[in-house]
Parts: C-alpha cells; structure tokens; sequence
C-alpha cells in the first residue's frame, strides 16, 4: 500500500482598505474605499518575536486586497498593516485602523481557506461638509 500526503490548500489573507471621509475612527455611509493602496502583511515568531514571513499587496478598483500564504503560521503572531495610500488627500494613518490581526492556520476550526482581516482606515484630510449630520445619526459625541 502506498501512503501519501495531501497538502492542505494555501489560506488566502482577504481585507478592505478605505478613507475615512468623516474622520469618525470607522466605516460609514460616507466611506470611500481606495484603489492603488498598499497593504504589508507579517508574521512574527511568538517567541523571538522575529519575522517570519512578509508579503505585500495592492489593493483593487473596490479597495480589497488579497494575499496568498503557502505555510502554516500556528506558532505565529501575524497581522496586515497599512503601508501607504495612492489619494494625497487621505493619506494619515488612523490609529487603531491600522492594523489587522489574522490566524494563518488550518489547526482552528475554520473550513475556508479564506482569512477576512478587519477593514484597514486612513483618514482624509478634512471630513466632509455632510458628515456632521450624518453622524448624529449614529448618536456619536451626544450625552443622555
């Protein structure tokens, strides 16, 4: 009897770059999402803290981006981050937007191949006349 292997599929690290057009610190009805945006994804060592991969990506006329990952990252801490945005005018990195952490392994529990990162935000320059109105309609900055 012959014995023999199947290799477990790449995972596929999928994600959104957007602006920020009302500098809120989230996705909007006023969210534009960038074309021609940079993204880096990387894995650490748990333990060094060393890198172990590192891959980069553009994003698409619908602002998403999608990396191929060909190894299992079980024992690694792995994230995509923002590298740069194409628009002058959006263009600063928002904290707490600027990174997404992923699992890169098939040792979870997920049957897809695919691993959705969190939505990746720069802000734009200066929000949008309509912006104050439609905010308050998420009630944002209102106290009871």
């Amino acid at each position: 009897m012959v014995g023999f292997a199947i290799a477990a599929p790449n995972l596929v690290v999928e994600g959104r770059v957007y602006c920020d057009t009302c500098r809120a610190g989230f996705e909007t009805k006023a969210t534009e999402y960038i074309e021609g945006a940079k993204v880096k994804l990387e894995c650490k060592n748990y333990t060094t803290g060393s890198s172990t991969l590192t891959a980069e990506a553009v994003t698409n006329n619908k602002g998403t981006y999608q990396i191929s990952v060909s190894d299992d990252h079980q024992e690694e801490s792995c994230g995509v981050m923002l590298v740069s945005s194409p628009r002058s005018d959006c263009s600063e990195i928002s904290d707490g937007r600027n990174h997404a952490a992923v699992v890169l392994t098939h040792n979870v529990g997920i049957t897809s191949s695919v691993r959705y990162a969190n939505s990746l935000g720069f802000l734009k320059d200066e929000p949008l006349a309509s912006c104050g109105q439609m905010l308050m309609q998420y009630a944002l900055g209102v106290d009871d």
